[in-house]
């Protein structure tokens, strides 16, 4: 979050005749979403990837990498999708950044699969 002395900075300086009250407000509020952000934003330690039968919604398979072989596991993957609409860069790039949770989720329907990626 933005520390206090962020926060009265601006304060004064609205005080001061320095900003304008909206120029402030929108200070506040950039402050407050860039702190937000900032929570969201971890070191994600796994990517996790799993296959899920669609008929029976069994897990298939159940992978768990760790972040530092993930460069790896995703040439090794791109290796054994060659024909999906995967854009295998985007997703490290996605991962490189900051995102968690999933960040690809593919239907096999010739084999009857879901696959699912996840960062965690």
């Amino acid at each position: 979050m933005a520390t206090p002395e962020e926060r009265l900075k601006i304060l004064d300086m609205i005080r001061e005749g320095k900003l304008k009250a909206d120029e402030g407000a929108r200070l506040l509020q950039a402050l407050q979403q860039s702190a937000k952000r900032a929570e969201k934003l971890r070191d994600p330690r796994w990517l996790r990837v799993r296959v899920i039968d669609l008929q029976t919604e069994r897990l298939k398979v159940n992978v768990n990498l760790p972040m530092s072989v993930v460069n790896v596991g995703l040439k090794l993957g791109a290796r054994f999708v060659p024909d999906a609409d995967v854009d295998f860069a985007a997703v490290l790039q996605a991962i490189r950044e900051g995102q968690v949770g999933k960040v690809l989720e593919l239907i096999n329907h010739e084999e009857g699969e879901r696959i699912e990626v996840w960062v965690e």
